[in-house]
């Protein structure tokens, strides 16, 4: 959680700019457990409280990320296949429970999970690797991917950003806006996750594990 803290993002945004956001985005894209929803609310929130970014290089550089990342994702999930996710996924949080519910969502919904699991973290981190493994035809996953990355990259970077801009009069209590905004994303993700999780579970008819 330290890295959510609003002294430590303040830091490695100072530090790192367009690069952490970037790299964190686009690996959180290719499959493993990082917080690029928190970062990229976070950033937005610095670009506008501080000038120290550009906002609309922020939205730019993390939906070239995220894109980037989510085919990727792809591409290990249609070249590695699913055995390999299977007996090396749990390590990432890629759990047995969660590949099968993804599976059933993607025979079921197919593009509409790759464009709308942009938004839900749950198969933000999955939906690329089972475009893979389930062989979606590229050209129609990069579409979904590409229009689902702008739309979450622009609508989070901008309202956070037009927030953070509000705060500008306030800076004694900027860094405290940054940290206590991507505080309550993380939770709110974890609550929304968990209880998302279990409703997919049944619909797949698995029982939700612990």
């Amino acid at each position: 959680m330290s890295f959510l803290s609003g002294p430590a993002v303040t830091h490695l945004l100072e530090t790192y700019g367009y690069a952490l956001i970037a790299a964190v985005i686009l690996l959180e894209a290719t499959g493993l457990p990082l917080p690029g929803e928190s970062l990229l609310i976070a950033a937005a929130l610095y670009a506008g409280t501080t000038g120290h970014l550009d906002i609309n290089l922020v939205v730019a550089v993390a939906a070239a990320a995220a894109i980037l990342g989510d085919n990727l994702g792809y591409a290990i999930g249609r070249f590695v296949g699913e055995p390999a996710l299977l007996r090396w996924g749990g390590r990432i949080g890629l759990t047995e429970q969660r590949l099968a519910i993804a599976r059933n969502l993607f025979r079921r919904h197919g593009g509409k999970v790759v464009l709308f699991g942009r938004f839900v973290v749950l198969l933000r981190t999955v939906a690329a690797l089972m475009a893979g493994v389930t062989r979606m035809p590229w050209p129609h996953f990069l579409l979904a991917n590409a229009t689902g990355g702008i739309l979450w990259c622009a609508l989070y970077g901008y309202a956070a950003y037009f927030l953070g801009d509000r705060l500008e009069q306030a800076k004694g209590w900027a860094t405290v806006a940054i940290g206590a905004v991507a505080v309550l994303a993380f939770a709110g993700t974890l609550w929304f996750t968990r209880r998302q999780e279990r409703r997919l579970a049944r619909e797949a008819g698995i029982e939700p594990g612990g």
